[in-house]
């Protein structure tokens, strides 16, 4: 794909000034102007896993360019998510220097998964307000419905999963306390690994960031992958912020964000075939041998 005239005009322009700053006196030279951050909507064309590069044809950008195909260099997740044909949108960086554009944040831009999601994200509000002070589901209550999309960019119901078991925790990527995202993690992990082992089959394990604005489907892939988990029954889950919110709210965890990080609680829940809530274990202090214990086997 052809480095696009505008990247090598800002490069060039750049280069000049900063020659004509250093010949015309002995003021040390200003720093380069910050990078340009826009909203790009488009389809990709091609991935290149290898050089992690994305080809897309994307929408003009009112101000700053034209619509065109171009490359942009993307993180390995949104590499391992997204393939020619899928429509993105997505926060574009432009290098004053002339390197690479970058997309970030990059989320599907199909009508009809944005439709579902927001279907979904106005049902779980209507229901959140209806419930008022009984937002709250204790053990043997219903699981509410929610749309959101899993790490592969795909829209999932968790209707869908009706007639398996679900065991279900909140984690958000960036966590840096190990007792804490990593530590249930990790057990939510080993719990998959026991639950096949004892023949379980119908068992599915769901984690729902608790930091959506910046848990991508591409970031929770990343996340998946790094660990090596097996999704072929554990799904993590992300969508917009106010479907998230709610959804925290029904199942009584609280999140605090500060900057990067957030001060959260923990919960992980075992829901039923028939999506009753049959157990529920706060903070980190549990064992994945309780949660076979009480899985059933079919």
């Amino acid at each position: 794909m052809r480095r696009n005239g505008f990247l090598q005009r800002i490069g060039l322009g750049l280069g000049l000034g900063l020659m004509l700053l250093a010949n015309g006196c002995s003021k040390p030279a200003p720093a380069a102007p910050a990078q340009t951050h826009s909203t790009l909507h488009g389809e990709v064309l091609a991935v290149d896993p290898a050089r992690r590069v994305l080809a897309v044809r994307h929408e003009a950008i009112a101000g700053l360019m034209p619509a065109m195909a171009m490359e942009f260099a993307v993180s390995a997740g949104d590499v391992a998510v997204l393939h020619p044909g899928d429509r993105i949108r997505a926060q574009l960086t432009l290098d004053p220097a002339g390197g690479m554009p970058r997309l970030t944040e990059v989320w599907p831009d199909d009508r009809a998964a944005e439709a579902a999601i927001d279907q979904g994200a106005r049902a779980l509000r209507e229901d959140t307000h209806d419930r008022g002070d009984g937002a709250y589901r204790e053990v043997g209550e219903q699981m509410p419905e929610f749309i959101l999309y899993n790490q592969d960019g795909k829209v999932v119901q968790i209707s869908q999963f009706r007639g398996k078991q679900i065991m279900l925790n909140f984690i958000y990527s960036r966590c840096p306390v190990a007792t804490m995202c990593p530590a249930s993690t990790a057990k939510m992990m080993a719990t998959q690994r026991l639950a096949r082992e004892a023949g379980i089959k119908d068992a599915e394990f769901v984690s729902i960031t608790l930091d959506p604005a910046y848990d991508t489907p591409g970031v929770l892939k990343a996340y998946a992958q790094a660990r090596n988990i097996d999704t072929g029954n554990f799904s993590f889950l992300t969508g917009p912020e106010p479907a998230v919110r709610d959804i925290l709210t029904q199942f009584g965890v609280a999140d605090d964000f500060q900057g990067e990080l957030t001060k959260h609680t923990l919960a992980t829940l075992l829901i039923d075939a028939r999506g009753k809530i049959i157990w529920r274990a706060d903070g980190s202090i549990w064992e994945p041998e309780d949660f076979v214990k009480r899985m059933h086997r079919s």
